[in-house]
C-alpha cells in the first residue's frame, strides 16, 4: 500500500473524554477506520503515518443509530473503531496538547 491509501484507511481520530483518558493512562489512541480494514493494515498505517511503534490493535464495529426527522426514520452509517496501543515511551505528537 502507498501512503495515500493509508490516509484513506484511517478516517479521523476520535477525541472524546474517554479516549483522552485512555491516551493519558494506557497510551492508547482511538481512530475511526475503514470498515474493511483489518488489524494488520491498521497497525502498518499508524506506524507509517505517525512514525511510532504499535504494540497492539483492537477493533470493534459500531452500529449506526436510528434518527428521526418528523415522521421520517433514517439510519446513520455503521462504522469501525480501532483502539491502538503504542509501545512504552511512544506517543503521537498530533494528540499532544488536547
Amino acid at each position: 500500500m502507498n501512503k495515500s491509501s493509508y490516509y484513506d484507511l484511517i478516517r479521523y481520530p476520535l477525541l472524546t473524554e474517554k479516549t483522552i483518558e485512555a491516551k493519558e493512562s494506557h497510551n492508547q489512541y482511538a481512530f475511526a477506520v475503514d470498515r474493511q480494514a483489518n488489524k494488520v493494515e491498521i497497525k502498518k498505517a499508524v506506524e507509517t503515518l505517525f512514525n511510532v511503534k504499535v504494540q497492539g490493535v483492537r477493533t470493534l464495529s459500531v452500529k449506526g443509530k436510528e434518527k428521526r426527522v418528523g415522521r421520517n426514520v433514517g439510519k446513520r452509517s455503521d462504522w469501525k473503531k480501532a483502539i491502538v496501543t503504542l509501545k512504552p515511551e511512544q506517543k503521537i505528537e498530533f494528540f499532544e496538547g488536547m
